[in-house]
């Protein structure tokens, strides 16, 4: 099993940033793609960023030019890095990381822009 743990979520204003963090452990063989979703109240879960295990790197139209997602292969962590914060940005953001073939989830951290 691979165990995912997410931090770095909190309550920000407009305009402000935020740095998400998640640290994969566990019985890993190799972590392909690291993917962040995220999840607003009553809303389904979308796909905010991915990034390859060689750093291609991919994003949803709403963050582009404000989110980025990177990626430590020596920590088996992956992050996601968010300017320019934005109300509609509020939401649960998961982290989905492919161990080899098999994709894990982590347990959420919640992100509030508000003034």
């Amino acid at each position: 099993q691979v165990q995912l743990v997410e931090s770095g979520g909190g309550l920000v204003q407009p305009g402000g940033s935020l740095r998400l963090s998640c640290a994969a452990s566990g019985r890993i063989i190799k972590i392909n793609s690291i993917k962040w979703y995220r999840q607003a109240s009553g809303k389904q879960r979308n796909l905010v960023a991915t990034i390859t295990r060689g750093g291609l790197t991919n994003y949803a139209d709403s963050v582009k030019g404000r989110f980025t997602i990177s990626r430590d292969n020596s920590k088996n962590t992956g992050y996601l890095q968010m300017n320019s914060l934005k109300p509609e940005d509020t939401a649960v953001y998961y982290c989905n990381v492919e161990n080899w073939s098999t994709p894990y989830w982590g347990q959420g951290t919640q992100v509030t822009v508000s003034s």
